[in-house]
């Protein structure tokens, strides 16, 4: 079974995720850095040079991969979820959870990160994360199996409310 994380980006998917592997001793594979090796080149200058269509098909084949493997720690982009053949997949062998934070706090997070190109090229920043988390949420919430609110949790507390979710339904998985 996998771990899966999402959620919009700045919500901890990456430093919980890379934590989690390490206290569960799974393997934990970051999407977007996935789609980077593939595409040769940044996700920045993927999305300017070959569009967001293009990306997301690059994400689709990196998720496919990812999911089809066993105890793994998997750390998804904000946008995986906007194909329902990603989730399908994600689903299939994995435990998916979504990690929420308030708006103030992801823009606190992710303000100065050069590398998150803008979603929507028209609105400020704040604007933009209120206006695209708002269109994403019925998409996380129906993927997610679980979901944890990051704005008020640590890294480690974050960690320790999945891990003990994760192993529970392990156990059950096993059980049945």
């Amino acid at each position: 079974m996998n771990l899966v994380l999402i959620g919009y980006r700045g919500t901890g998917k990456t430093a919980i995720g890379r934590r989690l592997a390490e206290r569960l001793g799974m393997e934990y594979v970051g999407l977007d850095e996935e789609i980077v090796r593939r595409a040769g080149k940044s996700i920045p200058d993927l999305v300017e040079e070959s569009g967001w269509d293009r990306f997301r098909d690059i994400e689709a084949e990196a998720v496919r991969d990812a999911a089809a493997a066993d105890n793994r720690i998997l750390d998804t982009g904000g946008g995986a979820i906007l194909r329902d053949e990603n989730v399908a997949a994600l689903r299939r062998n994995g435990l998916v959870i979504w990690l929420r934070a308030s708006v103030p706090d992801i823009v606190a997070r992710i303000g100065a990160d050069d590398q998150r190109p803008s979603l929507t090229g028209r609105r400020s920043f704040t604007d933009e994360v209120d206006e695209v988390l708002a269109e994403r949420k019925p998409r996380y919430n129906a993927a997610a199996h679980e979901r944890i609110d990051t704005s008020a949790l640590t890294v480690e507390e974050a960690v320790q409310a999945i891990a003990g979710i994760f192993e529970n339904a392990r156990k059950q998985s096993k059980d049945a």
